[in-house]
């Protein structure tokens, strides 16, 4: 696997990456986290995903030339997420190709940005995820090495706020 640095040039690939998180997560149920529409087809989140890949680290991981996983990374959280008081990389959204799941791409992504984390000289890496259903995502993060630092929730307009959670890992 080779990981790379990603740009705008990458969204149509972003794109299906999270099309087909989107349509993993709805077909088992887990429609809390992205909802049931494809990425694609929101122009906010198309917007959304150009805006990371422009202006933030984006990383992309290949497998024999083709894109299996997206890491974008920045300097401060998104805006729901306080800041934090010490310089941080904060992991803004990692996603892997469904189809490979377990295959170590999640794992090389992380990976690779704690070895950024390093070269900037920062001390700690934080994201926030999903915090519904069962709790996976979590679980899939502290195997990771992330420590859950807190809970918290996002009101989204819709009767129920989406819960999440902070996550620290430190350099």
């Amino acid at each position: 696997m080779h990981v790379r640095t990603g740009s705008v040039s990458d969204l149509p690939d972003a794109m299906s990456l999270l099309d087909a998180a989107v349509a993993w997560l709805a077909s088992r149920g887990r429609t809390g986290q992205w909802g049931a529409e494809p990425f694609s087809t929101i122009e906010a989140r198309v917007e959304q995903i150009r805006t990371m890949l422009s202006e933030r680290t984006a990383r992309i991981a290949e497998k024999d030339g083709e894109v299996v996983g997206l890491c974008v990374l920045a300097d401060t959280p998104l805006p729901y997420v306080d800041p934090a008081p010490i310089p941080e990389l904060y992991l803004q959204l990692l996603v892997t190709d469904r189809e490979r799941s377990g295959s170590g791409i999640g794992g090389t992504l992380v990976d690779d940005a704690v070895e950024i984390a390093r070269q900037r000289g920062v001390k700690q890496m934080r994201l926030d995820c999903y915090a519904g259903d069962d709790e996976a995502l979590i679980g899939v993060y502290e195997r990771f090495g992330f420590t859950l630092e807190r809970r918290f929730t996002v009101d989204t307009g819709q009767t129920k706020a989406w819960p999440g959670a902070i996550l620290r890992m430190e350099i």
